[in-house]
């Protein structure tokens, strides 16, 4: 029997997931993967931020190219987004006939994000589940929190061993056994938000009296705005800019109420172009002018 096993899925640019995860995860058995991508992610270990969805022709050619030449018996299939995708998939399978074909539902990533629509999935429900060996319910998953590439590991195991002839439930069996002694943290990818985020409080606390804008913390730390923002979101749940503005609202009430500054010394000392400019970004942030606020303190 060819022991070639055809993957379907989106890419994961971490490794922890999609057409790379299966690649690693199939050969670290032993069995050899050939892959088709459906859509192209922009991720990392924080999340998707983008989805560029394959069409159904490129999709098409990907499929036929492998199973012309490497005629795989076996083909698992995870992440599909358009329901042109799955009609031209179905119809290929159909006409191919692998004895198995394997689907993970990937439906939401384990960050809660939805990443096919229903229409989509019904299209799936009514399509491609009807020709599928073995379809993966949320109760074949191992029990506890849900895991990056969960999903992917075990319908990967499963076509390894279903390619070297075993019968379903034995490769669901032998499967789950292989996922129990994988470290629990093996499809986990290494992010550094927390270090991130406890630099960036550092830098703020240090330059939170020359700079207010999040542009200018994401260069100290090398990083995108981008990046920035979804760490500090994770992490404390807010963007840097609110991050930013506390503290350098924190700085000048504590100028104007523990020092005999003017409101204009005070201006140029935190890096504001003016005095104006200084009052109507504490109004905006305290609802107060500085005045106001001062005369307040005071009574």
């Amino acid at each position: 029997m060819n022991t070639t096993i055809l993957t379907i899925t989106g890419s994961d640019g971490t490794g922890g997931s999609g057409v790379q995860a299966d690649i690693r995860f199939i050969s670290e058995l032993g069995g050899v993967a050939a892959s088709a991508v459906t859509s192209i992610t922009v991720q990392n270990t924080l999340g998707i931020q983008e989805f560029h969805d394959l069409p159904a022709s490129v999709v098409r050619e990907q499929v036929e190219a492998i199973v012309n030449d490497l005629q795989p018996q076996v083909v698992k299939i995870g992440l599909l987004r358009r329901i042109d995708v799955v009609e031209t998939l179905v119809e290929v399978l159909h006409r191919y006939q692998p004895q198995h074909i394997i689907y993970a539902p990937v439906l939401k990533s384990t960050k809660g994000e939805q990443l096919v629509s229903d229409k989509v999935y019904d299209a799936i429900q009514r399509l491609l589940i009807p020709i599928c060996t073995v379809v993966l319910e949320p109760s074949d998953l191992p029990i506890g929190p849900r895991k990056h590439g969960h999903a992917n590991q075990l319908a990967s195991a499963v076509a390894f061993y279903l390619s070297h002839g075993e019968s379903v439930d034995e490769a669901m069996l032998h499967a789950r056994m292989y996922l129990k002694q994988l470290p629990a943290d093996y499809a986990e990818g290494n992010s550094r938000s927390e270090e991130l985020y406890n630099q960036f409080r550092d830098a703020v606390e240090r330059y939170c009296n020359r700079y207010a804008d999040v542009t200018f913390y994401a260069e100290q730390l090398n990083v995108s705005p981008r990046y920035l923002g979804q760490v500090t979101r994770r992490i404390a749940e807010r963007s840097p800019k609110s991050i930013i503005d506390e503290r350098v609202t924190t700085e000048i009430t504590l100028l104007l109420t523990k020092t005999n500054k003017s409101l204009k010394e005070i201006a140029m000392q935190l890096g504001f172009s003016s005095q104006a400019h200084l009052s109507r970004y504490f109004k905006k942030q305290k609802g107060l002018s500085p005045s106001q606020y001062k005369q307040g303190n005071k009574n």
